[in-house]
């Protein structure tokens, strides 16, 4: 098995999964946009290269981790695209979340082309992604597991083989993400309800977090709100985009989704309101009148 394997898309979360390869004793050969990011990774060990190309023609194994499908189609079969670049029988692994029907697609283009593939969105965020602690939901053939089996351990806590149909990963991860930005939607809206009657928010905080209504997203993101930092760990459209990933798988088989629906426009009114950049907790900025003590109303 090669120790060679490439990561395209060095975001929060890419940048995070090759760290974890570097660390496992792999060599890692990059690639982002931002050149600058590369050069930076590649300092610390490994190889920055100039394109999705010529990533997949030094790699047998090419982790991308772009932000959504339109990215992925263009760094597999745009200019200096890596399929071209792909010996056969290299696999190609898509980590970010996309629409189940593209996965399986892009699963079919490939296997043409004689390459594998593995459908592998991820959950856990910035910091579980540099400790290697993410959690994969993963579909593919058994050709395509045995290519990166070594490496799978190195990225991820958990590893969630869900069959050999591609798409079906992309499946569980949309549900994941619909459950995630309900989560967080309703936790803001709680919390600027507490806000608005008067209740301390750091005593709400601490309340909810040891009581029936809490959730992992009330507790993770509404510390945020408290502090007023929205710097983005997961920005607001990310979920404009997912959420909508949902709501059009489910359209496709008229399964209504009345909640989902909801916090979709939500994340949509916060986004056009400007906030499209800032933590997902930001949506909690739609509500009229939220203010935290000694911070102006936005």
């Amino acid at each position: 098995m090669s120790s060679h394997v490439g990561v395209i898309g060095l975001g929060a979360m890419g940048l995070g999964i090759a760290q974890s390869l570097r660390r496992g004793g792999f060599e890692v050969q990059v690639c982002d946009l931002r050149r600058e990011i590369a050069v930076e990774f590649a300092s610390n060990g490994g190889i920055a290269c100039a394109s999705p190309a010529a990533v997949a023609s030094a790699c047998e194994v090419v982790f991308s981790v772009v932000v959504n499908a339109e990215q992925t189609e263009s760094v597999l079969f745009g200019r200096d695209g890596a399929a071209a670049a792909m010996a056969p029988g290299s696999l190609f692994v898509v980590c970010s979340t996309v629409p189940p029907a593209f996965a399986a697609a892009i699963a079919e283009r490939l296997a043409a082309m004689k390459l594998l593939f593995l459908d592998a969105p991820i959950s856990g965020g910035p910091v579980r992604a540099a400790a290697g602690q993410l959690t994969m939901m993963t579909a593919g053939s058994s050709e395509a597991y045995a290519k990166c089996e070594a490496m799978l351990p190195v990225i991820a806590a958990r590893v969630f083989r869900l069959g050999d149909a591609p798409g079906n990963g992309s499946k569980v991860k949309i549900i994941n993400q619909l459950l995630a930005g309900v989560h967080i939607a309703a936790a803001a809206e709680a919390m600027a309800l507490g806000i608005r009657e008067g209740v301390s928010p750091q005593a709400l905080y601490e309340v909810i977090t040891h009581s029936a209504g809490n959730s992992w997203m009330f507790e993770n993101r509404m510390p945020h709100v408290l502090a007023g930092d929205y710097s983005p760990l997961s920005a607001v459209d990310i979920f404009v985009k997912d959420l909508g990933l949902v709501l059009d798988t489910a359209r496709a088989s008229k399964f209504p989704l009345p909640l989902t629906a909801a916090a979709h426009q939500m994340f949509m009114l916060a986004s056009t309101a400007g906030y499209a950049k800032e933590d997902d907790a930001a949506v909690i900025k739609i509500f009229p009148g939220i203010r935290l003590p000694g911070k102006k109303p936005d």
